[in-house]
């Protein structure tokens, strides 16, 4: 049984399924290792993923830094065809650009009193 030196966090990432690949392979390239469990639920059910990451406390801030980049909250711009009430000819719309905020994290970070690993 090896016993990390230094005090052990926890940190549990919920992110956009679309989100969670660049996420992980960001935080691969850079020395953390992750579990990602596949989960449901939130705001319009999308699919997202609980990505659990044991780090020393004093490597926490890069794997933060790397989950807000990755996977934190931004805006977007899509676009979309102008609604015409129901009955109305249809004539030509032209597609409209419309900003809209995607992606986003919730974290959760946890003190350890150990970690082991075999």
């Amino acid at each position: 049984m090896a016993k990390e030196a230094g005090k052990q966090k926890l940190i549990l990432a919920v992110i956009q399924g679309d989100d969670y690949m660049d996420t992980v392979d960001e935080l691969n390239h850079n020395g953390f290792f992750a579990t990602v469990l596949s989960s449901t639920g939130g705001f319009l059910k999308k699919r997202s993923v609980t990505v659990m990451i044991g780090v020393e406390a004093g490597r926490m801030q890069g794997a933060l830094d790397i989950i807000k980049q990755c996977a934190g909250r931004r805006k977007e711009m899509t676009y979309t065809n102008l609604s015409i009430s129901a009955g109305s000819p249809t004539p030509s719309i032209p597609v409209m650009p419309v900003q809209m905020h995607v992606g986003g994290a919730v974290v959760f970070i946890i003190d350890l009193e150990d970690i082991q690993k075999y």
